[in-house]
């Protein structure tokens, strides 16, 4: 039975209370680690530890900062196997999928960030006798929140350009999938990172969430998760002027258009409909059709979701595992039975898969109004609705009639048609004929209740610093 403990000042330990909750592999319910369960004191205790680092953190040069971030990401990769592993037994993710996007994204977000502040360079501007530069400064201590969907992965796209920004961090992931993310404390000292500038605290966020936020100390909060959560720590920082940045839900739109490349669409809208169990903030849990290729479109769609391979998820070639606990697990299930009294009809999966284990089968459901529950609010599982549209006018308002506004996908060979398209979504980001293509130095994040702020590059850079203007007159 593994413990994960909280790290704190470059050391491993048990929380204030001694008190601990059960991390459960959801393929097989079986209790694999006993996990910390932090309160306010260990809180407290983790952002002393990070202030006491930061003067001299602060201080250090950019190489060397650059060279242990790009030491982490070295000692990532040199554990794959390892970290694919946990992430897989921990959040029910097939291990091909750890082990060739979660555990090296994770690598590449240190790596990235390692090299952008190399590349970070100051502004200046000249005037009639006199010159202005400005400096971005490290703000202090930063809170990184990250979500159970994508553990090792998020957690570093967070810390990666707090930590070469100069901060030091107190990260908070998420306790239903905490393991990887303890092992980083590890990984940071070997790699050189001085005790107390990245601090790790594990738990139920409600009892600590609190002081993350509010603390004097804190200078930033960056969260991944859920609206409503993020809604709550919007409230608790607003009266203390703190920088947030949330990324939060998505209700995305794949929006197949008539002129499109048949083939590709059907096969990406599936893939963005349940890669990862459907558990992507960017899954595409809306497709919306032209009517012309509806009947096309459903029957394909319905045929890829059958073949995809349910099942135990260390095993080669599955290609759906289980959902990350029991308790999503029910919602999601309660979820497709509300949209069944919202007069939808399932096509194929509603159900269960298996007698052990949190597996849901991929779900494709149509003949749902617009405004139903099911179309409005995030699932967050491997269920998708198909949705005809007449024109392209229709299909933009549908995309658009969300609260979220995170991403959508378009399928269209009309190169105009596209770029119009794009201009009028009301989402952060959008990909034309493909899904989840990523750059890492552009912005991430959404609009409406999907987000604040935008991460990546420079942006999240920009993020972690306080510009300073300084003028010389001459």
């Amino acid at each position: 039975m593994r413990e994960v403990l909280n790290f704190i000042g470059g050391e491993y330990c048990k929380g204030h209370k001694g008190e601990w909750m059960n991390s459960v592999n959801p393929a097989t319910e079986e209790v694999i680690a006993k996990v910390v369960n932090s309160t306010e004191k260990d809180a407290i205790t983790a952002i002393k530890a990070a202030a006491d680092a930061f003067p001299s953190w602060s201080q250090t040069s950019i190489e060397k900062r650059s060279k242990i971030l790009e030491r982490m990401a070295y000692l990532i990769e040199e554990r794959l196997d390892e970290l694919a592993l946990i992430e897989c037994q921990d959040n029910g993710k097939p291990l091909a999928v750890a082990k060739t996007v979660d555990i090296p994204r994770a690598a590449l977000n240190l790596r990235f960030f390692s090299q952008a502040i190399t590349q970070y360079s100051q502004e200046a501007q000249s005037m009639k006798g006199a010159i202005n530069y400005t400096l971005q400064q490290p703000l202090g201590v930063v809170t990184c929140i990250s979500p159970w969907n994508l553990p090792l992965y998020l957690f570093t796209w967070k810390i990666a350009p707090a930590l070469a920004a100069g901060n030091c961090v107190v990260g908070k992931p998420s306790e239903v999938t905490p393991i990887t993310a303890s092992i980083l404390g590890e990984i940071a000292n070997e790699a050189g990172l001085p005790k107390g500038v990245l601090n790790i605290l594990h738990g139920e966020g409600h009892r600590m969430g609190e002081a993350l936020v509010v603390s004097h100390e804190i200078k930033a909060v960056s969260f991944t998760g859920s609206t409503q959560t993020g809604k709550t720590i919007n409230q608790l920082a607003a009266p203390h002027f703190k920088k947030v940045s949330l990324e939060m839900g998505g209700k995305n739109a794949t929006i197949i258009f008539d002129d499109c490349d048949e083939n590709k669409a059907i096969s990406t809208a599936a893939r963005a409909a349940f890669s990862n169990q459907g558990q992507i903030c960017l899954c595409g849990s809306r497709i919306l059709v032209h009517e012309s290729l509806y009947e096309k479109v459903k029957s394909e769609l319905i045929e890829k979701a059958n073949k995809l391979r349910v099942g135990d998820p260390t095993q080669e070639g599955t290609q759906q595992g289980a959902v990350v606990s029991e308790a999503h697990f029910n919602k999601i299930l309660s979820c497709i039975e509300k949209a069944k009294t919202e007069g939808g009809k399932v096509l194929c999966g509603g159900e269960r898969f298996g007698d052990k284990g949190f597996f849901v089968k991929p779900t494709l459901i149509e003949g749902l109004p617009q405004k139903c529950e099911t179309n409005q609010q995030e699932i967050f599982g491997p269920v998708a609705t198909l949705i005809p549209f007449k024109n392209e006018e229709e299909a933009i308002a549908m995309a658009n009639d969300t609260n979220y506004g995170l991403s959508a996908s378009i399928w269209t060979e009309n190169t105009s048609r596209a770029h119009r398209v794009a201009e009028k979504l009301n989402t952060g980001i959008v990909w034309v004929n493909t899904w989840m293509l990523r750059d890492l130095r552009t912005p991430f994040g959404g609009a409406k209740e999907s987000g604040v702020g935008r991460e990546g590059g420079f942006h999240a850079l920009k993020f972690f610093t306080e510009p300073k203007n300084v003028c010389i007159q001459y």
